[in-house]
């Protein structure tokens, strides 16, 4: 099966913020990235909402028709909100307030009572819960324990490193990967993923079943244009199958 593309709509609100006002109006653009073949969409609300506003969830899920994933790190409020929303999938991210895009993965051996406790409630809830981590094999083996359905491998590396020499660059992740698939987690990649890297990465990633990309596509976009952008995203998912 092909790899799914959700498209990451954050950069999409700051735009709208600047102005203020509705536009570009958020829940049309989510409902138009359907429309244009993406297969999920993904919001990541920041306590300050300097992007993404807890109401921009609440307006987003009832339009929707493919999957929600929600990003955040689970204080009580971001907990509340996902559970009231209900999306497909929520994805557990280690970023506190006021930090300026994710910038690592969860340390799963250190956040194991927390993590425990917040996919439980997650689960019960019928919400698919990633965790948002690294390369390192003992932050996978431990989101196993944790009851996380899936993990998101955090590509920042990936992508700095794949001009220099994509083979080296891509050797962890696969490691990592493969090691997930293992345990019975399922696979999700994201951050810095880009029409440069993309396809090399789902070709060489087994098991891999969503990118969640964001900056790199709307940026795309500017030139190409929110339709063509995503098929052209879409494009180098169906090259790497």
């Amino acid at each position: 099966m092909m790899v799914k593309l959700s498209v990451n709509i954050n950069k999409i609100a700051t735009l709208r913020n600047a102005r203020g006002g509705n536009v570009p109006d958020l829940v049309q653009v989510a409902k138009d990235c359907e429309r244009f073949g993406a297969q999920g969409i993904t919001v990541h609300p920041r306590p300050d909402e300097r992007h993404i506003r807890y109401k921009d969830v609440l307006d987003i899920k009832p339009e929707l028709k493919t999957e929600f994933n929600i990003e955040g790190y689970p204080s009580k409020y971001f907990i509340d909100l996902v559970i009231s929303v209900k999306p497909a999938q929520v994805t557990l991210v280690p970023d506190p307030p006021g930090v300026l895009t994710s910038n690592a993965g969860w340390d799963t051996k250190k956040n194991q009572s927390l993590l425990k406790e917040v996919v439980s409630e997650f689960r019960k809830a019928g919400i698919r819960t990633s965790l948002f981590v690294d390369t390192n094999k003992i932050n996978i083996e431990h989101a196993v324990t944790t009851g996380a359905d899936r993990v998101e491998l955090y590509t920042e590396m990936y992508a700095s490193e794949f001009t220099a020499n994509k083979e080296k660059a891509i050797a962890p992740y696969k490691d990592a990967a493969s090691l997930a698939v293992s345990l019975g987690l399922g696979l999700n990649a994201g951050h810095d993923l880009s029409l440069v890297n993309l396809e090399y990465f789902a070709k060489n990633i087994k098991g891999l079943q969503e990118v969640s990309i964001g900056h790199a596509l709307i940026s795309d976009a500017l030139y190409y244009g929110l339709e063509n952008t995503i098929q052209l995203y879409l494009r180098q998912l169906q090259s790497a199958k």
